[in-house]
């Protein structure tokens, strides 16, 4: 049997799809409301809305009286009701009211899907796979999210491209390149990899800008001149579906994806500064210091955006580069990234 090559492995990754029997972030918990709001999760439009019960329900976005957007619709108690007709839909996708049924009629027996849907972390978690598994499977935790000793700042990704190249991108450390001003790191050395069918693991060596054991280190986010490079170690991991980073003590940085489509990203990227070095903090009352965590809270968004704004343009470059030519070939150095892909299309094809 001949081997593929290795521009028909690239054409491959570009077009995988993704492993459904996971969780995956759709929207901050602070999105959904009552006023129904669309997601897509790899080519599946799902309508997301909070009932007055205060649940998040998840619904096929599609009416089936008429197939229109169930989106466009609004809450009623615990239903949706479709814009175009009335008709209203229970959160587990029963048809329970048509505002004009006849006394000699019944209610039509048809249902739409409905997803297991959960709050968790300050996010909204979808599970488009199978159901039996959604009970045994947990999100991706952030403990970071409620802890007192961390800032958090969310910065959200829209890349017109294949999700593995923002993988990628994630995974490989080099490209520190071309953030400059913005650059949190410099002069990483990949020191091992570690992989198996649910995750890699890459660990590199690097110089981190920023060291946060002073009551002013904050301030290192907003003013460069302060900066001074000293040895960290710098972790990041693919624990599929999400990304999570380390650089020495101080940031926790996590990234969770949810894929649109072959040519369309969304995700979640999320930083967190940690104040564990301020053992006096933690003597504090807890009520001043959720005073300090929400008064800092985006703290570090100048950063976070600008390094997003830099690295989407260099991803969406490269996937126009493969639409236009396909056929041409990466010449990659950094073994992390044929570990990720080898990864991707483990769980986009599980035995």
């Amino acid at each position: 049997m001949q081997t593929p090559s290795l521009t028909s492995q690239q054409r491959d990754i570009r077009q995988t799809g993704i492993n459904p029997n996971h969780w995956y972030a759709v929207a901050r918990s602070r999105e959904v409301t009552t006023n129904p709001i669309a997601v897509t999760l790899w080519h599946q439009a799902i309508a997301i809305y909070r009932g007055n019960d205060g649940k998040v329900y998840a619904l096929e976005d599609r009416c089936p009286h008429r197939q229109v957007k169930l989106s466009h619709g609004r809450v009623v108690d615990n239903n949706l009701e479709c814009a175009y007709h009335g008709w209203r839909i229970a959160g587990n996708g029963e048809c329970v009211d048509v505002p004009y049924l006849a006394t000699n009629q019944k209610l039509p027996n048809c249902k739409i899907r409905h997803y297991p849907i959960r709050e968790q972390d300050g996010f909204v978690w979808l599970f488009p796979g199978d159901r039996n598994l959604a009970t045994q499977l947990q999100p991706l935790g952030l403990p970071e999210w409620d802890h007192l000793n961390y800032i958090a700042t969310v910065s959200i990704i829209e890349c017109a491209a294949h999700y593995s190249y923002l993988i990628e991108n994630l995974m490989d450390m080099y490209h520190g390149h071309l953030h400059q001003s913005w650059q949190a790191w410099a002069d990483p050395i990949l020191q091992d990899i570690y992989e198996d069918e649910g995750r890699v693991d890459a660990h590199y060596q690097a110089q981190s800008y920023y060291k946060i054991d002073k009551i002013w280190s904050i301030s290192q986010l907003f003013f460069p001149a302060l900066r001074r490079l000293h040895p960290e170690p710098l972790d990041v991991s693919y624990i599929y579906p999400n990304w999570t980073s380390t650089l020495g003590n101080d940031f926790k940085i996590y990234c969770l994806f949810c894929p649109i489509n072959e040519l369309k990203t969304r995700a979640y990227l999320i930083h967190f500064t940690s104040l564990n070095a301020f053992w006096r903090l933690h003597k504090l009352p807890v009520a001043f210091r959720k005073f300090v965590k929400n008064s800092l809270f985006g703290s570090a968004q100048k950063l976070l955006d600008g390094l997003v704004l830099q690295d989407v343009q260099m991803i969406e470059e490269e996937q126009q580069a493969y639409l236009a030519h396909p056929e041409q070939k990466n010449h990659e150095l950094n073994r992390a990234l044929a570990s990720v892909q080898k990864l991707i299309k483990i769980q986009a094809n599980p035995s």
